[in-house]
Order: structure tokens, then C-alpha cells, then sequence
């Protein structure tokens, strides 16, 4: 029985997240000639084809995508075993690849990123910021930030911290069109859009004595991003809802009111978010020990 071409199946899996022989020839340090005969040797091997190739790029074959959860296993578990080895946290390195929303990522993550990279300058930090929930999986990533109340998932979800979602306006907007007293008004009234909802156009809120209502409000301006609608908010646009990160400043200072106290989106939390395996290389776990401390 031969051994499993386990170089082969790491190159594999690399190939799968880059979508390209020659990214994965960069970030390995191999020639691309290299990337491609392992490539070839291990669809010879298996009797199948893993990739589509086209002169400009390369995409899964069905049987790659259903191979591809074991190649990364694979590839992970190598990770781990190079980094058991070391003796000491000193001597940690190596990439990690880490996704957050654009706002919380820029305002709190920054910081906290800056400082990790300084007590572990082995380490590499690959951080994309975007508001959308990205695939951890399919996309290569090892941890996500994710502010939401989670749906139930495979993924393994470590809790941060609770976060309060308010609606706001400027007091200049109520003074203007009043305080609305509930929920049900504000479908004719100016309100802010988070687009990234799975249905932006209904607001599902939960009131303070357990009361549940779905309100389609009155749109005056949508997006995917928080930080964006604070400006017109401030300015008296409209109504909207955002986590205190956000707004809490504007407030404290009174260029916003709080309005409907009681109501909300459901439970709002700071999450740590991670693939469903319960093996994790080093430098990961050292990563999410200190987004712990430093953001809770």
C-alpha cells in the first residue's frame, strides 16, 4: 500500500481557495510546473479529474468539491503538526485569514490586530472587511467577527460580548414629524435600510413584554454598511437602527435621540465564528485568545 501523496492533496486544497496554479505556485514558494504535476499526480492517482482548466483560470470539478473537505483536513492537520512542535509561543507563525464587517473592523479590530501583531511577529494576519457573511469554508477562513444573533449552524460560535441596538434620530427630525410611539408608525416615516438582511424591506421586532411585530417601514435610504447612515441621520433624514458601536457617541452627545425603547432585532452579540473542526492550528487559537481579551 503506498502512503497518501500528502503534499499533493495540500496543493489541492490551496488551488481550491486561490482558483489558480499560479497564486498557489506564489504563496507556496513553488514553481508553477511544481503545483501542476502534483496536481496532475494526484488526479492519476485517484482516477478523476479534481479541476476544470481553461487558459485563465481553473474551477472544481464535482468530484473536487466532494474531495475537497478531506484535502483540507489534510492540509490543516499538517499545519498543526508543524506548529505542535515548536516549543514555545514565541515561535508561532504562519497565516491566518480572518473576516469582519467594514465599520467594527476599522473603529475596534484595528487596534486590537495592531497590538496581537506586535507579541506575535511570526504571525500573519489576512483581514478582509466586508459586510457580507462570508463562506468560511469555501472561502479559506479561518475566524470570522460576526455581530448578529446566530442562526443555527455547524460552525462553532465563541460569545464576546452583548451589544444594544437602538433606533435613533436627530432631535431635529423629531421636532419635525414626532416621536413616533410605535413601531407601526415608522412605515410612514423616513427610515434607513441595512441591506445585508436577508429581507431588508421588513423590519421583525421584538418588544419589551415578549410582543413580536413584523413592520415594512417607509425607505428613504438603503446600504450594506452602518457607518454610512450616520451623517443623514445626524443631519435629519429619517429613523434609523444600529448597534451602539456605532452610535453610542453621537447619543451621548445628543446629535441623536433614542426612540421606541424596548424595541429591537432580536438578541445582538459580538461572535467569534469558526469552521466546524474541533482542531484548530496554534496560531489561530492564540488569535482568538487574544480577540477575547481585547474586544470583550
Amino acid at each position: 500500500m503506498n502512503l497518501p501523496d500528502f503534499e499533493a492533496w495540500a496543493i489541492f486544497a490551496t488551488a481550491a481557495r486561490l482558483g489558480s496554479f499560479t497564486a498557489v505556485a506564489r504563496e507556496l514558494a513553488l514553481s508553477k510546473p511544481t503545483v501542476s504535476k502534483a496536481i496532475t499526480r494526484l488526479e492519476t492517482e485517484l482516477g478523476t479529474v479534481l479541476f476544470h482548466r481553461t487558459s485563465r483560470k481553473i474551477s472544481l470539478s464535482s468530484a473536487g468539491k466532494a474531495l475537497l473537505p478531506f484535502a483540507q483536513s489534510i492540509a490543516r492537520d499538517g499545519e498543526m503538526a508543524m506548529e505542535a512542535a515548536r516549543e514555545t509561543t514565541q515561535l508561532l507563525r504562519g497565516r491566518v485569514r480572518l473576516a469582519a464587517p467594514l465599520s467594527f473592523g476599522l473603529s475596534h479590530l484595528a487596534p486590537v490586530l495592531a497590538d496581537f501583531m506586535c507579541e506575535f511577529p511570526e504571525i500573519t494576519i489576512d483581514v478582509q472587511l466586508s459586510d457580507a457573511r462570508v463562506d468560511l469554508v469555501d472561502e479559506g477562513f479561518d475566524l470570522a467577527i460576526r455581530i448578529a444573533e446566530l442562526s443555527d449552524s455547524s460552525l462553532r460560535a465563541i460569545p464576546i460580548r452583548k451589544m444594544q441596538g437602538y433606533f435613533i434620530a436627530s432631535p431635529d427630525y423629531l421636532a419635525r414629524h414626532g416621536h413616533p410611539m410605535e413601531p407601526s408608525e415608522l412605515a410612514a416615516r423616513d427610515c434607513f435600510l441595512y441591506s445585508n438582511e436577508a429581507s431588508p424591506e421588513l423590519w421583525h421586532l421584538n418588544g419589551p413584554d415578549g410582543q413580536q411585530l413584523t413592520v415594512r417601514p417607509q425607505c428613504r435610504f438603503q446600504s450594506n454598511n452602518g457607518d454610512i447612515m450616520l451623517p443623514a441621520l445626524i443631519a435629519g433624514r429619517g429613523i434609523g437602527y444600529l448597534p451602539d458601536f456605532l452610535c453610542q457617541q453621537a447619543i451621548d452627545s445628543g446629535a441623536l435621540k433614542t426612540i421606541l425603547p424596548g424595541w429591537r432585532f432580536g438578541e445582538l452579540g459580538l461572535n467569534l465564528v469558526m469552521p466546524p473542526s474541533p482542531q484548530r492550528p496554534a496560531r489561530v487559537n492564540a488569535l482568538i485568545k487574544f480577540l477575547k481579551h481585547g474586544l470583550s
